[in-house]
């Protein structure tokens, strides 16, 4: 048996390690199925893109653990985890999966609080009198 691979993804608050390694094509995420985990029909492509790409649905077996952040920043965060952690394992992967933008970053986050205002932009309701 080949030894199991593992990666990291990041996407806003939510952190995934990705471990990848030789199989049916079983995803699970903090222990249930990926279905169930992530029960939107998009997210769930977003979670099976990397291995769609390299047509690899059902040649490997991936176990995510997901933390922080919301439902669709820890999808987003398990693609990119899958993306790399297929080149961990192939790196003549690499091409296609930079060529569909599965390996390139998010950096997008959320804008802190600025004092005086009421959160990062919005400032408190002015009143006249």
């Amino acid at each position: 048996m080949e030894k199991q691979k593992n990666a990291v993804g990041r996407r806003k608050e939510a952190v995934t390690r990705v471990y990848i390694a030789k199989g049916t094509g079983a995803i699970t995420v903090n222990g249930k199925n990926y279905k169930e985990y992530f029960s939107l029909a998009y997210l769930q492509n977003q979670v099976e893109s990397p291995l769609k790409v390299v047509e690899g649905l059902d040649k490997y077996d991936i176990s995510i653990n997901a933390q922080g952040g919301g439902v669709k920043g820890q999808a987003e965060a398990a693609k990119l985890g899958i993306a790399r952690a297929l080149i961990e394992t192939d790196s003549e992967l690499r091409p296609a999966l930079k060529a569909a933008g599965l390996l390139t970053r998010e950096a997008r986050s959320v804008e802190r609080k600025k004092f005086g205002h009421k959160k990062a932009r919005r400032s408190f309701q002015f009143s006249k009198r």
